[in-house]
C-alpha cells in the first residue's frame, strides 16, 4: 500500500523522473540479493559438488570405468592421485594423502590407510586408493551438507523479521502523516513523507550480512545447520563440555587390566569385554576394542546383546551372561565388589582415570583402567573463551567424581558434574536457563542427545555418534573444538554487524522527514538520501570485521 501509494502520488505530481530512479534502485536492490543468494549456495554446493560423471570400478580384479549413477553400496572404486573422491566409503587397499579442506576447513592433507573413512569431494593428493562404497549421490556426507547449507542459507535472522514488522507497523501512520503533508505542503511533500521507510533495504542489507558470516564460518571447516544458532551464540554466557571424546581425546587408552577371578587370565577379560563392546561408537568402547585387536585376540561370538545407555551392555557368551559397565550397572545388578578392586578404583580415580567392570555370571571378573588425554588444542580455547567474556564453564560426565573433579582442575573450570545419567544433563541444562544463563552444549554421544536438544545452542563434532551430529545445530567438520572461541566471533560480529545496518539505515528516516517538513525535500532528494544510506550498509555489511576474523 505504501509503496502503490508513493508512486500514484509521485505520478500525479510530475516527478517522474524520480520515480523512475526510485523503480530503478528498488528492482536492482532486489536482483542483487538474489544473485547473492544464488551465488552463494552456488559457491557452497560448488565445494562439494565438483562435477564427476564417471569413476573407476575394480570387478575381478579389472578397472572398468562406468558412470558414477551406476556405482552401488559395496563396490570398489579406484581413486588415483589428483583425482576427487566421488563417493563416502572405507579404504580397503592402498595409502594415499587427502585433501579435506572442504570439509573440515583444515590445510594439512591427511594420510589414508586401509580401514579408514573417506569422503566424497576430497582430494587426492598423491598415492592410490581402492575404496569400497558406502554412499553415494544424494546420501553422501558432502551433498548432505550442501542441503543443509542451502537452508541455512534461506534463514532470515530475528533482527530483519523485527525490522520488517516495524516497517510494516510504520506504513499506516506514515500514509496518515502523508495526508497531512499533503493537506499543507502539498503531494511533493507528501511524496517525501512517504518515501521515509526502510523496510525494503533492510530486507537487502540483513541477509547479506547473514551469508557473508555462513560463509566464513564455513570455510573455517564450521558448519551451522540453523541459522538461530549463530544469532543465539553471541548471548552465550555458559557452556558446558561433555568430558569423554569432547574435552578428551577421540579415543583414549586401555591403561592396566586387573583380573580378580582364578579361572580368568587378562586376555579373556579383554576379549569378552571388546566383543561385549564392539558394536557400540563411544570412544571407551572403541578403546577396549583397539586394545584387543593390538594383542592379536579373536573376539568371541555375541550371542545377545542389551545397551543401557550410560550405563554399560550385558551380552551373552557361550550361554553365560557378561556384563560390561560403570560400577553403578554393577551396584544395580547387585555384583560385589572386592576389597583389592575397591584400592585400586579409588587409586586410579586419584590419577584422573576411569573404570571399567567386567563382571560373568553376577560375579565380577576383573576392570580395565581407562587413561583420558586431554584434546590438545582445549587449554588453548578455554584461555580464548575467557577472553570473550564466557562467564561459566563446567564440564558434565557420567563418570566418577574424582576423575571429573581432576579434569576439571586441570582446565580451571568453574565446576563440574559427575556421574550425571543422561535425562540429568538436560536438567543440567534446564536448571541453568531457569538461573537466568543463555547455555551451550558440547557433545558426541548418544547419552548427550536430550542435553543438546534442551540446550540454547548445541555443538558436536564430525566422527560423533550419529545422533548427536544430527541433533547438534552447529558440527565442527575436522572433528576437534579448536574453531570454538572463533565460531563466538563470528556469531559477535554478525550481531554488531546487523546492529550497526540498522542504525545506518534509520539514520535517513530522520533526514528524510526533517528535510520534507522544514525544507521542501521532494521524492528524488529522499531517494537519493536512502540509496546513499543502503550503498554505506552494503560496505559496512561486506567489510565489517571479516577482514580481522579471517586473519
Amino acid at each position: 500500500m505504501l509503496v502503490s501509494l508513493l508512486f500514484a502520488i509521485g505520478f500525479f505530481s510530475g516527478q517522474l523522473f524520480a520515480l523512475a530512479i526510485a523503480l530503478f534502485f528498488y528492482h536492482l536492490g532486489k536482483k542483487i540479493l538474489a544473485q547473492t543468494q544464488n551465488h552463494s549456495k552456488a559457491m557452497l554446493s560448488d565445494l562439494f559438488n565438483q562435477r564427476i560423471d564417471k569413476v573407476w570400478l575394480l570387478r575381478d580384479q579389472v578397472e572398468l570405468e562406468v558412470p558414477l549413477e551406476t556405482v552401488r553400496e559395496h563396490d570398489c572404486v579406484v581413486v588415483n592421485t589428483g583425482d576427487m573422491i566421488p563417493i563416502d566409503g572405507v579404504v580397503i587397499e592402498g595409502m594415499s594423502l587427502v585433501d579435506q579442506q572442504t570439509l573440515t576447513g583444515e590445510s594439512q592433507p591427511v594420510e589414508k590407510l586401509p580401514q579408514h573413512q573417506v569422503f566424497a569431494a576430497t582430494q587426492v593428493i598423491s598415492g592410490r586408493i581402492v575404496i569400497r562404497v558406502e554412499k553415494t549421490g544424494t546420501e553422501t556426507t558432502a551433498t548432505k551438507i550442501a542441503e543443509m547449507l542451502n537452508r541455512t542459507a534461506d534463514y532470515k535472522v530475528a533482527l530483519l523479521s523485527k525490522g520488517e514488522t516495524q516497517a510494516n507497523q510504520i506504513a499506516l501512520p506514515l500514509i496518515a502523516l502523508s495526508a497531512i503533508t499533503m493537506h499543507f505542503l502539498g503531494l511533493v511533500a507528501a511524496s517525501g513523507v512517504l518515501n521515509a521507510t526502510f523496510g525494503n533495504r533492510l530486507q537487502l542489507t540483513a541477509p547479506l550480512s547473514v551469508l557473508n558470516h555462513l560463509n566464513l564460518a564455513m570455510q573455517k571447516g564450521i558448519m551451522v545447520k540453523d541459522g538461530r544458532a549463530l544469532e543465539t551464540l553471541s548471548k552465550v554466557d555458559t557452556i558446558l563440555f561433555d568430558k569423554t571424546g569432547t574435552l578428551t581425546a577421540e579415543q583414549p587408552i586401555v591403561s592396566h587390566i586387573i583380573v580378580c577371578a582364578n579361572d580368568y587370565q587378562a586376555e579373556q577379560l579383554l576379549a569378552q569385554a571388546a566383543a561385549a563392546e564392539s558394536k557400540l561408537a563411544h570412544p571407551i568402547a572403541k578403546a577396549i576394542v583397539a586394545k584387543a585387536h593390538s594383542q592379536g585376540l579373536v573376539l568371541p561370538t555375541i550371542d545377545e546383546s542389551d545397551f543401557e545407555i550410560g550405563l554399560g551392555v550385558s551380552v551373552t557368551i557361550d550361554n553365560k551372561i557378561v556384563r560390561v559397565g560403570s560400577l553403578r550397572f554393577m551396584q544395580q545388578n547387585e555384583i560385589a565388589i572386592p576389597i583389592t578392586i575397591q584400592q585400586q578404583m579409588e587409586t586410579a580415580y586419584t590419577i584422573g582415570n576411569s573404570i571399567i567392570f567386567v563382571a560373568a555370571e553376577n560375579e565380577l571378573k576383573g576392570i580395565l583402567e581407562i587413561e583420558p588425554a586431554i584434546r590438545p588444542e582445549i587449554k588453548d580455547m578455554i584461555v580464548k573463551l575467557r577472553q570473550r567474556w564466557i562467564k561459566h564453564l563446567a564440564i558434565v560426565s557420567g563418570d566418577h567424581e574424582k576423575s571429573t573433579k581432576k579434569l576439571a582442575e586441570q582446565l580451571e573450570m568453574d565446576d563440574y558434574f559427575a556421574e550425571v545419567m543422561p535425562e540429568d544433563k538436560a536438567k543440567i541444562v534446564s536448571g541453568l536457563q531457569q538461573q537466568g544463563g543463555t547455555v551451550c552444549f558440547i557433545g558426541d554421544g548418544i547419552n548427550d542427545a536430550i542435553a543438546i536438544k534442551q540446550a540454547d545452542v548445541s555443538i558436536s563434532l564430525e566422527g560423533a555418534t550419529t545422533i548427536a551430529r544430527d541433533l547438534a545445530q552447529i558440527v565442527f567438520m575436522d572433528g576437534r573444538l579448536k574453531h570454538l572461541y572463533l565460531l563466538f566471533d563470528i556469531a559477535t560480529s554478525l550481531e554488531k554487524n546487523l546492529q550497526d545496518t540498522v542504525k545506518t539505515l534509520y539514520t535517513p528516516v530522520l533526514i528524510n522527514f526533517g528535510g520534507t517538513l522544514f525544507f521542501g525535500f521532494g521524492l528524488m532528494i529522499t531517494v537519493i538520501i536512502n540509496n546513499s544510506s543502503l550503498l554505506l550498509a552494503l560496505r559496512k555489511t561486506k567489510q565489517h570485521n571479516l577482514g580481522k576474523i579471517d586473519s
